[in-house]
């Protein structure tokens, strides 16, 4: 409150110059009032700025303030509220595990604001690349050693073959199978870890079949398994060699399946052909024991099987993959479908 016997006594000069100085403090607060409300504006419009740039990150941001509580974090950040309990903030960087999958843990403090930044990168994938890798490096390695001495046995085998008696001929024909099972892995193993070139050629379909009449011939099962095939003998354009992988793949893993099936001592496997505008369409059908675990299927070194090295399919799907392809679980029934690129010429 103005003072009113002080008011009183000034001049008129000193009142004029009262009353512009009251004008000019109101003014001033105006503007420092309005100056206020952009400056509230400009850091709202910031603080919304950084939060989208946050959001649309891959990985997990959490801001913290100076007593360790989250100030700031994105969507991926509170999807891992577990994963932020394990963080040991006093440290710049680590790797932790959280239900199977890896993150690399970055933590950055800001000395100034007294901010401290932590953010979270899954990498399980690049782990899991790097163990492949591993793996696939040290399969070639005993591949190659092992493909010097199964030459040397199945040249052995192919010799005694031709001088012993006639009734000790079945148990080499077993030696040459299983001979013929080892290379084949091997084969499959480095394809696999050296990568693939492609042959493409026109071939018949008839010329695939006869490629899986003879590797059936060479598979050892004990069940009474029917081979059914409904192919049109129409040309391909493909890799025949790394075709033929692929179908015996698919026709062995059908010929396992049967075998494991403890409900019946017969099965069926069966070959069906469609065609699409766009690409040969192959449907591999069994009746044999259902699928364990399809996420695991095209998984390099994994199987759910006791015969063999976990490399079948994932080679498989690499093979029909460099042909432009694509291979799925059927719908309809057990199975597997192999879409293969047409070769169109313009």
């Amino acid at each position: 409150m103005i003072n009113q016997e002080l008011l009183k006594s000034l001049s008129i000069e000193e009142k004029d110059a009262l009353k512009n100085t009251l004008e000019s403090i109101i003014n001033q607060t105006y503007i420092v009032e309005n100056e206020y409300k952009e400056l509230n504006k400009s850091y709202t419009n910031l603080r919304q700025i950084i939060e989208q740039t946050i959001e649309v990150l891959p990985n997990a941001i959490w801001v913290l303030n100076d007593e360790g509580g989250v100030f700031l974090n994105n969507s991926e950040a509170k999807n891992l509220d577990k994963l932020f309990e394990k963080i040991d903030l006093s440290i710049t960087s680590d790797e932790t595990e959280l239900d199977g999958k890896y993150y690399l843990i970055k933590i950055n403090k800001d000395g100034v604001y007294d901010k401290t930044i932590v953010t979270a990168t899954d990498i399980t994938e690049e782990k899991r690349k790097d163990r492949l890798a591993s793996m696939g490096q040290m399969a070639a390695h005993l591949a190659h050693e092992i493909r010097n001495p199964i030459g040397s046995v199945a040249l052995l085998a192919s010799t005694l073959l031709k001088k012993v008696d006639l009734k000790h001929k079945p148990l080499l024909f077993e030696i040459k199978k299983s001979i013929w099972r080892v290379e084949r892995i091997v084969k499959a193993t480095l394809l696999f870890s050296k990568g693939l070139v492609l042959n493409k050629e026109y071939f018949k379909v008839s010329a695939l079949l006869d490629e899986l009449d003879t590797s059936i011939n060479y598979y050892t099962y004990s069940k009474d398994i029917e081979f059914k095939q409904y192919l049109p003998d129409i040309e391909i354009f493909a890799d025949l060699d790394l075709l033929s992988i692929v179908f015996q793949n698919f026709i062995f893993n059908a010929i396992d399946a049967i075998e494991y099936d403890d409900d019946s001592e017969q099965g069926i496997v069966e070959i069906f052909y469609e065609d699409s505008k766009e690409h040969h369409i192959f449907k591999i059908f069994d009746d044999g024991k259902s699928i364990e675990n399809k996420d695991i299927l095209f998984e390099p070194f994994k199987s759910t099987k006791t015969k063999g090295n976990g490399l079948g399919l994932a080679l498989s799907m690499q093979i029909i993959q460099k042909h432009d392809g694509n291979i799925t679980l059927t719908e309809e029934k057990k199975g597997f479908k192999i879409e293969l690129k047409k070769h169109i010429v313009n």
